[in-house]
């Protein structure tokens, strides 16, 4: 099948069988490495990116269904600039052997939108993207801290 895909603002057109993942479209044929191969089934996280703006698996979504626009966590940053979220996590130390990191930053960067802020909420909403590392409590300081960027005054 000939498809075309936006990646991180870019239009790649691709020629792939129906079955390929939008995983493996991004990784082994457009050279994007930031979404990782955990589980493949779809229970870890590590290949989560934003379609369209809303979180989703990767492995679990089929390349020729994608027909928005794909955010990996390499189209975040704002040429050298990260995007707060990426920030937050380097500056709380929300990362270890960085394999899950991409994908609880996407999934992090969806919950400072939807206000998701108190430490229960941000569990819950994170409890998709595991972390081997048990980096935990430093990755809901970060969504904690990215999401006080986001609010203002009146929503304090």
């Amino acid at each position: 099948m000939d498809i075309t895909l936006e990646i991180n603002g870019t239009t790649e057109h691709l020629d792939v069988d129906p079955g390929v993942t939008l995983l493996d479209a991004l990784r082994e044929r457009l050279g994007v490495t930031g979404p990782k191969k955990g589980c493949d089934r779809g229970q870890c996280g590590a290949c989560t990116v934003h379609i369209g703006g809303r979180t989703a698996l990767s492995c679990l979504t089929l390349a020729a269904t994608v027909t928005q626009p794909v955010t990996t966590v390499e189209g975040l940053s704002d040429d050298d600039r990260l995007h707060p979220v990426q920030q937050a996590f380097v500056d709380q130390d929300a990362l270890q052997c960085g394999f899950c990191t991409p994908g609880q930053i996407m999934s992090a960067v969806a919950a400072t939108e939807q206000g998701i802020d108190e430490p229960d909420e941000v569990r819950e909403f994170m409890s998709g993207n595991l972390c081997r590392c048990s980096a935990y409590p430093n990755i809901v300081a970060a969504v904690r801290q990215a999401g006080a960027g986001r609010r203002t005054d009146a929503t304090v």
